[in-house]
């Protein structure tokens, strides 16, 4: 945020504002006094330009509320990290190779799932569905159902034919656990995001820490008892993330009241897909470099180097997930500055979280890089020791897929998801023209510098469509505000 920003009050809209009010209308009937006390009676009426009311009554109940939110998605992405560090210390090179491969695919079918469910979600449950949030999620949890039996046979289907094959190194059990834990971990994320829609991401926070409980002490006992297996992973995910997701659902279903009539399954979908098809492809888009060369480098080199490459990439996965919990807070600020500053805010603003992002990486790994062998000694118990000369390669690409994070955020802020989708693509496609012949020659060493020319190409493409937009705007607010002026002129 610019120092412009600073002395300004925090602006909420009205269901923000009536949840605080609510919330302090609450304590207030619980008990607390009406007259500040202690520690606002000794601070200064002005803080940082912001009066002292207005930290208590507005900003500390925001403030908790987005910490709660990054506590909710350290939850779940802590635990899918720890999952697949103590998998890697645990299992076998093949082994292990499989569970990278599977969970690959498992990601893309979250990200299919966010963008076509979650995110429009967010947005329609919000604002068009707020009166009707019973029957709305009653009718999002019908197309849930309709996705879930669509992706349990398919990739049953998958799982079956690959257990035919005689040389896939426990892929089909990694495919048959994909099978069972995807529908559950996804109605899991879907009952997550319901408080939200009721700004209580305590409750989803609770949620997110008792999942995690659950399939780190079911992993540990596995372990003890010789069972551990990428299928008996992915099960431990799937009923740890049934079993909370069904009781965050009976929860949320108990606090609704029972409102008016909900939308139609048609229209409901029509929405969703309206809203999400470009948010979809920019995933698509953005998922194929990042996890294509698991199957590409198991396929040419064997599933050993697979397991190699997702030990090298676990590294970034504390990086990516910052900025995914972050997102949580800055796509909403940019879409307000993009709405209310014209053509300059954007331009601040991607600058901002630019070099934010970027500062960022950079620190991460100055962490990282003096004590690389010292790193995979703690995370893999000695094991990957002979990739260890390849991590600087992969901290090259990190820093420089996190200063694309910024005119992303932006380009989203302006409701431009496909201009987003065109740079990634045109990114994708270049990388994987070098990309694949680049892994045939050389192995694990082309398959990383594949994935960071995506990198780079994703970085320069979506500069160059946010500046083109960027002038979009400016001609447009100076088309606008010339008609302004020949109105008010005299005839």
């Amino acid at each position: 945020m610019n120092s412009t920003e600073i002395g300004r009050e925090p602006e909420l809209d009205d269901e923000m504002r009536a949840s605080i009010e609510a919330s302090l209308e609450a304590s207030e009937n619980a008990g607390e006094p009406a007259t500040l006390g202690w520690p606002w009676t000794v601070l200064p009426r002005q803080m940082f330009g912001i009066h002292r009311d207005t930290v208590r009554n507005r900003v500390l109940p925001l403030a908790s509320k987005g910490g709660l939110a990054i506590i909710d998605q350290g939850l779940i992405s802590g635990s899918n990290f720890a999952l697949s560090i103590l998998l890697a210390r645990w299992l076998g090179a093949d082994q292990y190779g499989a569970y990278a491969v599977a969970f690959g695919i498992f990601v893309l079918l979250s990200l299919v799932y966010q963008a076509l469910v979650l995110e429009p979600m967010a947005v329609f449950g919000g604002s068009s569905y707020h009166h009707c949030l019973k029957q709305y999620l009653s009718t999002l949890l019908r197309i849930h159902l309709v996705i879930s039996v669509s992706l349990c046979v398919v990739l049953g289907i998958s799982a079956f034919v690959l257990h035919g094959l005689s040389h896939t190194g426990g892929l089909a059990g990694a495919m048959a656990g994909v099978t069972i834990a995807s529908p559950c971990v996804l109605v899991f994320g879907l009952a997550r995001r319901m408080f939200y829609l009721e700004l209580s991401p305590a409750e989803a926070a609770a949620g997110s820490f008792i999942y995690c409980c659950l399939i780190m002490a079911a992993l540990f006992v596995a372990f003890r008892h010789g069972l551990l297996s990428p299928f008996t992973a992915f099960l431990f995910i799937a009923l740890g993330a049934f079993g909370t997701g069904v009781a965050m659902w009976i929860r949320m279903r108990a606090k609704l009241p029972a409102g008016g009539p909900g939308p139609t399954l048609a229209e409901t979908w029509s929405r969703h897909w309206g809203y999400g098809k470009w948010a979809l492809a920019s995933s698509v888009a953005g998922w194929i470099p990042a996890n294509i060369y698991y199957p590409l480098i198991s396929s040419f080199h064997g599933m050993a180097a697979s397991g190699q490459l997702k030990a090298l990439m676990n590294l970034t996965l504390p990086l990516e997930q910052v900025k995914a919990a972050l997102s949580m807070l800055f796509l909403p600020y940019a879409a307000r500055v993009a709405a209310r500053r014209g053509a300059t805010g954007p331009t601040a603003l991607t600058t901002q979280m630019t070099l934010l992002a970027f500062a960022g990486a950079v620190v991460y790994w100055a962490f990282i890089l003096p004590f690389p062998k010292q790193v995979f000694q703690l995370m893999y118990s000695g094991k990957y020791q002979d990739v260890v000369g390849l991590l600087p390669i992969v901290a090259i690409g990190s820093i420089v897929w996190s200063a694309a994070y910024g005119p992303a955020i932006a380009l989203r802020g302006m409701e431009a998801p496909d201009l987003v989708f065109k740079a990634f693509a045109v990114a994708t496609v270049g990388s994987l023209i070098i990309g694949v012949p680049a892994t045939w020659f050389f192995g694990l060493r082309g398959a990383i510098w594949g994935g960071n020319l995506a990198d780079f190409s994703s970085l320069i493409m979506v500069f160059v469509v946010l500046k083109r937009r960027l002038r979009q705007r400016a001609a447009q607010a100076i088309t606008s505000e010339t008609l302004v002026t020949r109105d008010r002129q005299p005839s």
